[in-house]
């Protein structure tokens, strides 16, 4: 089964050496794992639109708070059973509900399999890009598989519970945020009080900075940014 991202991803981490093949969160003894991009790590996305924060109409959001479940039905626990072999314990809780009828389970164990594998690598050279792909939510499946196949990844999936995207995000905490982009220099923003009141704005026009960081202050309405890819707190 072939996974995909909601957006490109740009900035991808240059490694000296071929990735090894990372071994599966769980395992089962069925399903051949095909799919071109398991084992690549993701990161930080460098948004290429040109910066105009406050016509940013795209709402900021936390994509990893969320867990994405099959709309239609799905196969009872009884009919969970791969062709050959059996799946451990915490394949058949990751499995509970997530089975569209007459889907493979196999297919479905991969794809969490792979959210494991990915993060794991993404996390081992650069820890904010895989707390950002949580965050936009470009890694399917992640919040079921941390809970069930690889919850050693917690922390990297609480940390980006503290975060959110770029766009427009509403009565957003006062405090000091870092941006997650690759690429500093397409990173904008502003903090807008009542009536559209511009707070504070960002980076100072002309600058090419390596990190972005922003100061929300109190009283801040919307929080509207662009080319930042994901937010977090300092």
């Amino acid at each position: 089964m072939r996974t995909t991202t909601r957006r490109p991803l740009a900035g991808a981490l240059v490694l000296g050496t071929a990735l090894l093949a990372l071994s599966a969160c769980g395992s089962s003894d069925d399903g051949d794992k095909g799919d071109s991009t398991a084992g690549q790590p993701l990161a930080p996305s460098s948004a290429a639109a040109s910066p105009s924060p406050s016509g940013s109409k795209a709402p900021a959001r936390n994509e990893a708070a969320k867990e994405a479940k099959p709309s239609g039905p799905v196969e009872s626990d009884d009919k969970l059973k791969p062709a050959t072999g059996s799946f451990t314990q915490k394949e058949k809780k990751y499995l509970s509900g997530r089975v569209p009828k007459n889907m493979d389970p196999a297919a479905v164990l991969q794809t969490g399999q792979e959210a494991c594998d990915r993060l794991k690598l993404t996390a081992s050279h650069d820890k904010d890009a895989a707390v950002g792909a949580l965050i936009a939510g470009e890694i399917p499946d992640a919040v079921a598989a941390i809970g069930q196949l690889c919850p050693e990844q917690q922390p990297l999936l609480d940390r980006a519970r503290q975060g959110f995207t770029e766009g427009t995000r509403k009565n957003p905490s006062p405090g000091t945020y870092r941006a997650l982009t690759a690429d500093a220099s397409t990173c904008t923003w502003q903090a807008l009080g009542a009536g559209g009141t511009s707070l504070a704005a960002g980076p100072p026009q002309g600058t090419k900075p390596e990190k972005v960081t922003a100061k929300i202050p109190a009283g801040t309405e919307k929080f509207v940014s662009q080319g930042c890819y994901a937010w977090l707190p300092v």
